[in-house]
């Protein structure tokens, strides 16, 4: 699942050190996917802390092994690669790797409504209830969890529920799973919850 920046450009990867003596360096996917990379014809690298970003030429990228190593113009040294390690490789949305069935765009969830309906308690007929807005998607140990802020005027959720101990609305993650997870409609922002007592 890839990350997304601003403007609709997508982390691809990452730096991760210089190999041989060229500029050429490792790289780290956040897909896990390589194919695309050798569709590159241009990247930007940006330090995730500061902001700091540079466009670059790709002269190549290539699979060794298991690894990606990939060589950009302009960084030929050892030395000038250690300036970008750990940076970001940025690209444009259709540079990212392409979507199969049931994945998404991590900067597509951001920002949808988490709704509920039906079943624990609540009518199957009545209308979907906001229950929180998705702000991240992290990596847990089998998986990913969405990152939920709750919403604090839903009824649905008792206060125990909505508020941690100092009275802040909570922050919950739920596993990207197919059990408390239903339909995905990033057009339309919204994702179905399945179960209420996972906010628990």
């Amino acid at each position: 699942m890839e990350q997304s920046n601003q403007n609709d450009n997508f982390i691809v990867g990452f730096v991760r050190g210089s190999h041989g003596i060229s500029g050429k360096f490792k790289v780290e996917s956040t897909s896990g996917e390589y194919e695309h990379f050798a569709q590159m014809e241009e990247v930007a690298l940006r330090n995730g802390r500061t902001g700091e970003q540079k466009s670059f030429s790709v002269e190549y990228a290539e699979v060794g092994g298991r690894d990606l190593y990939m060589k950009l113009a302009g960084i030929d040294s050892p030395e000038a690669v250690q300036k970008y390690n750990k940076w970001e490789i940025v690209v444009p949305r259709d540079k990212a790797c392409p979507l199969r069935k049931n994945e998404w765009y991590v900067e597509d969830l951001k920002k949808c409504a988490l709704v509920y309906k039906g079943k624990d308690g609540l009518a199957d007929n009545s209308a979907p209830i906001k229950v929180g807005t998705i702000t991240d998607v992290t990596e847990g140990g089998s998986g990913n969890l969405l990152e939920v802020l709750l919403t604090e005027d839903c009824d649905c959720l008792s206060n125990d529920v909505k508020f941690d101990s100092n009275g802040k609305i909570r922050t919950v993650y739920v596993p990207l799973k197919d059990q408390f997870i239903g339909k995905v409609d990033v057009k339309n922002k919204m994702i179905q919850l399945m179960h209420l007592w996972i906010l628990e």
